[in-house]
């Protein structure tokens, strides 16, 4: 007879192991695409100004003490090692090189040119080191029209066409504080590329220049969009498939002021929620559109109405539809989903 045993824990997710990775960037995209590849078993250095990074105050009042750390910097920073040097100045700028020969590729979100400037742009660091990736985050690509203006996440989604898409029918365009283009177009992506980068760099030997251009990554995510584009439908803002349009697909207050996201896109989900709550008549219409359309969504939205955001948690708990409360990030954070997994 054999002695059970505990089952085992999966190993740890680190494919990066060994990998070295110099992050020069600031804010949120960069340092953001950095701490995933330490999540994922990079040595992440962070090479910081004398002063160090600005990121460590934003967001704090004005009273905070000066040794307080702003939360949003401790967040994207998470598992780095740091060093501070003057890149402006010969010796920052060897003690930079010097890193670049232990390292495997190296992440910058300085405006285009800036790093040429410094004598470290990317031709520069690769005939140096030639299996090195280096990877450019910036807001409009390094060899666009656009290359050297300034922006953020608001302008990104505004010149690729997203955030014109977002918000409520008949409404001005909503602002998400999900930063798409910073995290999607930015973080992601970078981090997407970059690890294709190495992957090709430890086939070949040979390195590559990864230019990341937010606008553009976020404008190639927009695929439901380009879709309706290309079969020469308008794009109304809260008037499309998934942001309002279909019945099946959105968002609906409760009797105490909550919300339930419902998502029962496929017909069979569409038809178990119409059972549950006893609308069987509104089973071939979970896809319609215009005043059909609103109709069906004016029958769902009274009826959700109807009960607590909690009676319809604990109800749909029984019902595998698709259908979920919206919490808040605090109660996000206490969700046994979320708390198993930390």
């Amino acid at each position: 007879m054999t002695t059970p045993t505990a089952p085992t824990t999966p190993p740890p997710f680190k494919p990066l192991a060994g990998v070295r990775i110099l992050d020069l960037t600031r804010l949120l995209p960069g340092p953001a695409c950095t701490r995933l590849l330490s999540d994922w078993g990079a040595d992440v250095v962070k090479i910081e100004p004398p002063e160090g990074d600005y990121a460590n105050r934003l967001g704090l009042p004005a009273d905070a003490p000066a040794e307080q750390v702003s939360p949003l910097y401790t967040l994207v920073n998470r598992g780095k090692s740091f060093e501070r040097l003057d890149l402006k100045s010969g010796p920052g700028r060897a003690r930079l090189l010097e890193w670049v020969d232990q390292s495997d590729a190296l992440v910058e979100g300085f405006r285009p040119g800036v790093m040429d400037r410094l004598g470290l742009g990317d031709a520069v660091l690769r005939s140096r080191r030639p299996a090195l990736v280096y990877a450019a985050i910036t807001g409009y690509g390094s060899h666009s029209v656009w290359a050297h203006r300034a922006g953020h996440d608001i302008n990104y989604l505004a010149m690729s066409g997203v955030l014109d898409q977002i918000g409520e029918r008949g409404r001005p365009p909503t602002m998400s504080n999900w930063q798409i283009a910073d995290l999607a177009g930015g973080a992601l992506a970078a981090a997407a590329r970059l690890c294709a980068a190495l992957v090709q760099a430890r086939t070949t030997g040979q390195g590559a220049f990864v230019d990341v251009s937010m606008t553009h990554e976020v404008a190639q995510l927009n695929i439901i969009a380009e879709h309706a584009l290309a079969l020469g439908k308008a794009q109304l803002r809260g008037e499309d498939w998934l942001t309002g349009g279909w019945p099946c697909y959105g968002v609906y207050g409760t009797a105490d002021a909550r919300y339930l996201a419902v998502g029962a896109l496929e017909p069979k989900f569409w038809q178990v929620l119409c059972e549950a709550i006893g609308k069987p008549h509104l089973i071939p219409l979970g896809t319609s559109s215009g005043v059909v359309g609103l109709r069906v969504r004016k029958e769902l939205s009274d009826h959700f109405q109807l009960q607590s955001l909690a009676h319809w948690t604990e109800f749909f708990e029984r019902v595998d539809c698709c259908v979920t409360p919206v919490l808040t990030l605090a109660e996000a954070h206490q969700h046994p989903l979320f708390r198993s997994t930390q």
